[in-house]
């Protein structure tokens, strides 16, 4: 079962705020949807999920399983509760949120396995790990169990190092924070396309990544923002497009919480 390609991401975003962009999304057409235990808007979402009568398995859930969570002892249990408030027997993609320490990697991976064992979860995977941390990982459960690793990913960061090792593994890259916080809206080359394209900004950043084989899960609150961003989809861009745009690395790394990341790549 592949990843979707195109999703919408819901971090940051509570209450009435989550439940009107996810209505929006799945009004609009979208079927995937990336939560997180930490976002806590995961009963918010079900709410919404369970009030859209969508058939379940037309639905691509991700949830994340945060860092308290992550033992032998919690994590089931947490999943377990995570799937209750999402108004759901099953997620479609269980992944460990962040690796922390790395110590306890046997021990999570393990309890994420049974998890999937269980029915709980159909696939699983992890995100914000680095090269090697996944290739422990995939010694670990196997790598045809490991679905994605979903990384912070942008024209201004673009992992080409760890990128290449996923595609080598056959691992779907899920890219995060594709916008850099808005910031590459504003850069002059990516707007310069825009107009050569007749397309926004996002649109442009958005096509970028999905043209490199990426999955990626932008959100908005805006229903105007989500539709837009949908057509990233139709937007073809040539190889020299891609190559202005592969020109704009410069590591601007966005996210980066101490005790939870690991050395980078």
């Amino acid at each position: 079962m592949a990843v979707p390609t195109f999703g919408v991401g819901t971090f940051r975003l509570t209450g009435d705020t989550v439940k009107q962009s996810v209505k929006h999304a799945l009004d609009l057409g979208y079927r995937a949807i990336d939560t997180a235990q930490i976002y806590g808007n995961e009963a918010d979402i079900g709410e919404v999920i369970a009030a859209s009568h969508l058939p379940r398995e037309s639905l691509f859930i991700t949830t994340k399983i945060w860092v308290d969570n992550m033992s032998e002892a919690s994590l089931i249990a947490s999943l377990r509760e995570s799937l209750k408030k999402l108004n759901t027997d099953y997620v479609d993609l269980t992944l460990i949120h962040w690796p922390g320490t790395g110590k306890n990697i046997e021990e999570y991976m393990k309890a994420l396995m049974e998890a999937k064992t269980l029915g709980l979860t159909k696939q699983i995977g992890v995100s914000n790990f680095n090269i090697d941390l996944l290739q422990q990982a995939i010694d670990i459960v196997g790598v045809d169990h490991i679905a994605t690793n979903q990384i912070e990913l942008s024209p201004y960061l673009q992992n080409n190092k760890l990128v290449e090792y996923m595609q080598q593994q056959g691992i779907q890259v899920t890219s995060y924070m594709t916008l850099a916080y808005g910031k590459v809206l504003h850069d002059e080359v990516i707007k310069q396309i825009a107009v050569e394209c007749n397309a926004t900004p996002a649109q442009v950043t958005l096509a970028w990544a999905l043209n490199k084989g990426y999955a990626v899960i932008p959100s908005s609150t805006k229903r105007d923002n989500l539709a837009s961003n949908l057509e990233a989809q139709k937007l073809t861009l040539s190889n020299n497009d891609m190559a202005r745009i592969d020109a704009l690395e410069r590591n601007g790394r966005e996210v980066n919480p101490d005790g939870l990341a690991p050395i980078w790549d």
